[in-house]
C-alpha cells in the first residue's frame, strides 16, 4: 500500500470541467496525478525566493558565465581606452596653453557632441567642426 493520504477537494464545476479536458495534456495517466503536480508545482513557485528559480541551474550558470566574461572584457577595454585618452590629453595639454573658460566651453560642447551622435563621434568630423569653435 502506499503512503499517500486521501484528501478530499471541492472545486467549482468549471474548474471540474477543465480538469477533465486538460489532464491528459502533461502526460498525467489520472487526475489525482495531475492534481498532484498542479500542486507541487504552485508550491515551487510561491518557494521561490528569486526569478533564477525558473531556469534550470545549469542555464543559470552558463548565463552568469558568460556575462562574467563579457563584464572582464568591458572592464578590459574600458581601462585601456582610459589609457589611451589620459595619454591624449597629456599631450594636447603639454603642447597648448587653454584657458579654464575656453576648457570650459570645450567641455559644454563635447557633452551636447556626445548626446546628439548617441556617443558614435568620428574623429574626422570632430575635425571638420572643430575649426568653427
Amino acid at each position: 500500500m502506499s503512503d499517500r493520504e486521501k484528501l478530499a477537494v471541492r472545486m467549482e464545476p468549471e474548474t471540474r470541467e477543465r480538469l477533465e479536458r486538460c489532464y491528459t495534456m502533461d502526460g498525467s495517466s489520472s487526475r489525482r496525478e495531475f492534481i498532484e503536480k498542479a500542486i507541487r508545482f504552485y508550491m515551487d513557485y510561491l518557494e521561490m525566493n528569486d526569478g533564477s528559480a525558473l531556469l534550470p541551474k545549469e542555464i543559470t550558470s552558463a548565463i552568469d558565465g558568460r556575462l562574467g566574461l563579457f563584464e572582464d572584457r568591458m572592464a578590459s577595454l574600458l581601462y585601456k581606452q582610459s589609457v589611451e585618452i589620459d595619454m591624449t590629453n597629456g599631450i594636447i595639454a603639454t603642447a597648448y596653453d587653454i584657458g579654464e573658460d575656453a576648457l570650459r566651453r570645450m567641455r559644454t560642447q563635447s557633452v551636447r557632441n556626445v548626446k546628439e551622435t548617441n556617443g558614435r563621434i568620428s574623429f574626422g568630423q570632430r575635425m571638420r567642426d572643430g575649426g568653427d569653435e
